[in-house]
């Protein structure tokens, strides 16, 4: 039977080699505020519906949305929108082939982070 020659490769990197990067974070961020987006919703529906359906619905909706909990998921909510919203712009400015080099990428990655926990620290401010 003939010797069969082992090719010696590398193993693949690991989390080990490299680096987290901005650009890396941004587009995981953007993942999650997008589906997170999805509790929000749910629990504002679910609030219309109760104070369609009955006055004892509504109150135990209400005392949900209310309470830490509902401020905590409407806070992250409005979070969410704006990180989302700045992402959504940041890739229509790269979709029009600009911004590309990994010092901007990374510059507009910080700058949808910070520019949304701006933006929703004066959303909470003027509602």
């Amino acid at each position: 039977m003939a010797e069969v020659k082992r090719v010696e490769r590398p193993l693949s990197p690991h989390l080990q080699i490299y680096r987290v990067q901005m650009t890396m974070v941004s587009s995981i961020l953007t993942r999650i505020t997008g589906n997170a987006l999805i509790v929000g919703v749910i629990l504002a529906v679910w609030w219309l519906l109760a104070a369609a359906t009955s006055p004892a619905h509504f109150a135990f909706a209400n005392a949900v949305c209310t309470s830490w909990f509902g401020d905590l998921v409407f806070t992250g909510s409005a979070w969410a929108i704006w990180y989302h919203y700045l992402a959504g712009l940041r890739h229509l400015y790269f979709d029009a082939g600009h911004g590309l080099e990994i010092a901007t990428a990374e510059k507009l990655g910080w700058v949808c982070v910070i520019g949304s926990v701006v933006l929703t620290i004066l959303t909470i401010l003027i509602v």
